[in-house]
């Protein structure tokens, strides 16, 4: 008579895959008490503010170049490996540029607003 296969690896020294545990997300319950809230659309003017920013916009023009510049450094003209993977190896690296820049840039914004906040404190 046969056996029932298990996902246990009878093969000592392997090692053996696990899936990962799915994690509720986060939903934003809304009260069916009528009408929105005043904070609601309070949290909503403030949201499309900072989207209107100066700093924001700044921001995504920054990474916005640095992605450029990667993809124009990583080059497409080389006829070495296949072109999809070195496409899709040149978007990651141009999105890894893109983050280092926008944290350094937000790191320099920080940075200033220390200064100007103990300057300000000691006048």
């Amino acid at each position: 008579m046969a056996r029932k296969a298990t996902g246990k690896s009878k093969i000592s020294g392997a090692k053996t895959v696990r899936k990962p545990r799915k994690t509720g997300t986060a939903v934003a319950r809304r009260s069916s008490s009528g009408g929105g809230s005043r904070s609601d659309e309070n949290m909503g003017d403030a949201f499309i503010k900072l989207l209107q920013s100066p700093l924001v916009a700044e921001l995504v023009a920054v990474a916005a170049t640095a992605a450029l510049a990667s993809l124009a450094e990583h080059g497409f003209t080389s006829s070495t490996g296949s072109r999809g993977k070195r496409a899709g190896k040149a978007v990651k690296e141009a999105g890894k540029a893109a983050a280092k820049a926008v944290g350094r840039r937000l790191g320099n914004e920080i940075d200033e607003i220390r200064k100007a906040a103990k300057g300000g404190a000691k006048a």
